[in-house]
């Protein structure tokens, strides 16, 4: 996105083009002109045009493409959060433009031969899929790049966030993705140390002794991010009249702060470490059914309150209001501007005064245009400040559409008027006007005419910034990682509906929210589960040898789920399976596993069986169940810690020990779908801890040169034996990583 930012031209920027007419789009400029035009996401399209030819204007000059595609998408962001919007692509080169790198092979069929503007009737094409390649208007190189919502699908989704609201509540949902923030009103209390802070340790958790204040004077706003195991943290002043000061210029990092907050959950909240995870993560717990009493929920965030000054600060206090980037908080810059606070007038031209006032931003310094010439002095403005562009990008306008012909004389007959563009120049504005209907193609979108309904525009660029911070995995993206062809013969659709949600909430709730941390998640869960379709260990029916138990066929008495049985496979007599207990060979006598019996704190004679493996991860043994059980906080009797050292579980003798170990009388809830893939995030986060480490140094796209594939391969085969003790299954999983890193990367 970097990259891209730096690609936008000054000459067409969003929401103002360089004649102060509004624009909303922006331009962008390829940095080799073979650069291929690709879909940013998924879509259906509405309408498209091919041209073969560049078209002519004045003086029978052949200088603008009128090519196009508009694309319609919809994802979802969050459960019960569907996001429809559209994308266009305007100035597509002309079939006799290509040649070279521009094969049109490798476009779709449809956009292969000329066609005037029309319906897509259908059309649907992939993200990342060539829609063409960037083409000339009035001369210049560029594609104009757009992104809107209509009315409806707008304020369907917006209604469920803050956008536009000047004073924000904490949200009663579970909607939270991207970065934290946090509201502190003026006079909170931020503290040198937390209480009860002894040679600066908290319960063995380091908190540095710091300044501190009695109480803030005014209201600050704090942002939080996670970034390669860091917690990274800046904070603003209220300076009033909408003003914010950056008191943190250098922002506040806390290295290796995630890599080990499952260490601080554990120790900070030791009646629920699973609540206390989600309140150092999201300063809240997010969870349905939370288990730690609210007076137990105290969570101290180290922040600055002035320069040079930091302290720590309890954002659990009910005072200090907290959101995400899912709400579009006002203070994060986000800003809607309608007919009553638009800087533009009837006839689409920007005034500048008016766009000042919008931004809470003067000139920063004399502006020479002042008084002789209005577009110079609108574009001085815009191109000599930084910040004022930061700004521009987080208005969100409610405008008419330029590609909508009707009315257009109207709408820009200004622009021949006294200091504007074409004054005293009226073939250059009939010029103008026929480039402009040229390009128009709204009435074959079939959407309302947009001088009634107007639409709602995004400055593109920043709309693809914002919700790739989003990792909430789509239906139609789950299909594309584990399709139904993985198991034909399996109701994949059935199971993927069943655990999106609670692996969208896991993946949120441990971090695993970039293209690489979800990427080798769910590559290693295709192996572990079989892309969803066991939940739960199975076994096999044979024969009992000295060597072990060899399989001759799976034993389908342990596929059944055990939330229909209602109870653990194995509780009852006649479920009793010698499988668990054995080595394990299969049908070919290959020995596939060793046996489950007196290992992993398995000491019960039914120990193998009831603790069997279970969730997307297949958590296996008693010890590794009593990590979860800590972990929710479902213990409530006393037990040993760690009793697998005791001599007599060594000795294998289960009346002699003295060490008690962790009653769990219900293991089958690991495979509940609420609890599976929560069960298998928290084995990559809490028992495996240094797995992240290893995926952060892997790379989101996929490795293409040997080096790469080499260190990804690696990568892989690290996390595959830390996960799974040894590497079963390893080209699998890399298999799957590649072909989730394709989808997500």
């Amino acid at each position: 996105m970097d990259w891209t930012d730096r690609r936008e031209q000054l000459h067409g920027m969003y929401p103002i083009c360089h004649d102060r007419r509004w624009h909303g789009g922006c331009h962008l400029a390829p940095e080799y002109q073979n650069d291929p035009v690709r879909a940013i996401a998924d879509g259906e399209v509405v309408a498209y045009r091919v041209c073969q030819h560049l078209e002519g204007h004045e003086g029978g000059v052949s200088d603008t493409n009128a090519g196009f595609v508009l694309l319609r998408h919809e994802t979802d962001t969050g459960e019960g959060r569907t996001l429809r919007y559209y994308s266009l692509y305007m100035h597509l080169r002309h079939l006799g433009g290509y040649g070279g790198n521009c094969d049109p092979a490798r476009l779709p069929d449809w956009l292969r031969m000329p066609t005037e503007a029309k319906a897509g009737k259908g059309k649907r094409v992939r993200r990342k899929e060539i829609l063409g390649w960037t083409g000339r208007c009035d001369g210049a190189m560029y594609l104009h790049f757009e992104i809107f919502m209509t009315k409806i699908d707008f304020e369907a989704y917006f209604k469920g966030t803050q956008l536009g609201q000047a004073t924000p509540t904490t949200p009663s949902g579970a909607d939270h993705w991207g970065n934290s923030y946090y509201v502190v009103p003026k006079g909170t209390p931020i503290l040198p140390q937390p209480p009860g802070t002894i040679q600066n340790k908290l319960k063995g958790i380091d908190f540095p002794l710091l300044k501190g204040i009695a109480a803030t004077t005014r209201d600050l706003y704090i942002e939080v991010c996670f970034h390669l195991g860091q917690r990274i943290t800046r904070v603003w002043r209220d300076s009033g009249n909408g003003v914010r000061t950056l008191l943190t210029k250098a922002p506040i990092k806390e290295t290796d702060y995630e890599y080990n907050m499952h260490l601080r959950a554990s120790r900070l909240y030791p009646a629920c470490p699973s609540d206390g995870y989600e309140l150092l993560r999201f300063g809240r717990v997010l969870s349905q059914s939370p288990t730690l009493p609210s007076a137990a929920r105290t969570t101290w965030f180290r922040v600055a309150f002035d320069e040079n000054a930091e302290g720590y600060v309890d954002v659990n206090d009910p005072r200090i209001q907290k959101l995400s980037d899912a709400d579009f908080p006002m203070f994060a810059g986000w800003q809607t501007v309608r007919e009553t606070n638009a800087p533009f007038t009837q006839d689409g031209l920007c005034d500048i005064d008016s766009l000042k006032t919008l931004l809470k931003k003067d000139n920063p310094e004399h502006n020479p245009y002042i008084g002789t010439s209005a577009d110079k002095e609108l574009l001085y403005y815009v191109h000599m400040d930084d910040d004022v562009r930061r700004r521009l990008r987080g208005l969100i306008c409610e405008m008419p559409s330029e590609w909508d012909g009707m009315n257009s004389d109207a709408r820009y007959r200004k622009i021949k008027e006294k200091g504007e563009l074409y004054a005293g120049n009226e073939s250059g504005y009939e010029r103008f006007m026929k480039l402009h209907e040229m390009c128009q193609f709204w009435d074959k979108t079939g959407l309302p005419p947009t001088a009634s309904d107007r639409l709602w525009f995004f400055h593109p660029l920043s709309f693809i910034r914002h919700f790739r911070k989003c990792t909430w995995l789509s239906s139609n993206e789950f299909a594309q990682i584990y399709p139904n062809k993985a198991h034909p013969k399996m109701d994949l659709e059935s199971l993927r509906t069943e655990y999106l949600t609670p692996l969208n909430s896991a993946a949120r709730k441990f971090g695993i929210t970039t293209p690489t941390r979800l990427a080798h998640f769910l590559g290693q869960g295709a192996v572990e589960s079989a892309h969803l379709t066991q939940m739960q260990e199975l076994s096999m029916i044979g024969d009992m040898k000295p060597a072990g138990f060899y399989g001759s066929e799976l034993n389908r008495l342990s596929r059944s789920r055990e939330s229909d049985l209602g109870h653990w496979y194995g509780e009852h007599p006649a479920e009793d399976d010698p499988w668990y207990r054995s080595t394990k060979f299969n049908s070919k006598g290959t020995r596939i596993a060793s046996s489950y019996d007196w290992r992993n704190g398995n000491c019960d004679f039914e120990d193998a069986q009831k603790f069997r493996g279970r969730g997307f991860k297949q958590l296996t043994g008693r010890s590794n169940y009593a990590d979860y059980w800590i972990f929710r906080g479902w213990n409530s009797v006393e037990f040993s810690r760690s009793w697998w050292t005791d001599p007599a579980f060594k000795a294998k003798n289960r009346k002699g020990m003295k060490l008690k170990p962790i009653t769990i009388n219900n293991p089958h809830q690991v495979a509940l779908p609420e609890n599976c893939m929560d069960s298998g995030a928290f084995y990559m986060r809490f028992s495996r801890p240094n797995v992240f480490i290893r995926i952060d140094k892997d790379n989101s796209s996929l490795a293409l040169s040997a080096g790469d594939i080499s260190a990804e391969k690696r990568i892989s085969a690290a996390v595959t034996v830390a996960i799974n003790g040894g590497n079963l299954a390893e080209d699998e999983r890399l298999k799957f990583t590649r072909a989730a890193k394709l989808i997500l990367g």
